[in-house]
C-alpha cells in the first residue's frame, strides 16, 4: 500500500491505515454533500453522541479503504471493522486523538486534486 496516502493510527491494539478513497469520498459526498461540508457538519452536530457517531462512522470508512486495499493485494483477508468495533475498541479520547490522522489522510487524499 502506498503510504504517501494514508495515515496510520492504533485501534485495539492495531495497526490501520485511513485512506481517503474515491469510493470513500463518493460515501462522504452521500452522507454531508462533499468533502468541504464534512468540518462543518462535525462540529456542528446536535448533541455529543450524535458527534461521537458520526467521527466513528469517518474513522470506519477509512480504516476499511486501507483493509480493502491490502485484502485486493493479498491472499490473507482482514476482516472489515464495524462502528461496534470501533466503539468497543476505543474510548472518546483516542477518537479525539485520530483527528489529526484523518486530517492527515485527507489532505494526502487530496493533494492531487487541488
Amino acid at each position: 500500500m502506498d503510504n504517501d496516502r494514508s495515515s496510520l493510527i492504533t485501534i485495539g491494539g492495531e495497526r490501520y491505515r485511513l485512506v481517503l478513497t474515491t469510493k470513500a469520498t463518493k460515501e462522504i459526498a452521500k452522507r454531508y454533500g462533499g468533502l468541504e461540508n464534512l468540518g462543518s457538519k462535525l462540529m456542528k452536530s446536535e448533541n455529543f453522541e450524535m458527534a461521537l457517531d458520526e467521527i466513528v462512522w469517518l474513522i470506519t470508512l477509512m480504516a476499511n479503504q486501507g483493509i480493502l486495499i491490502d485484502n485486493r493485494m493479498n491472499e490473507e483477508k482482514k476482516p472489515l471493522l464495524t462502528e461496534e468495533d470501533m466503539e468497543l475498541l476505543t474510548s472518546p479520547l483516542d477518537l479525539a486523538g485520530y483527528k489529526d490522522a484523518i486530517t492527515e489522510a485527507m489532505f494526502k487524499g487530496t493533494k492531487e486534486v487541488y
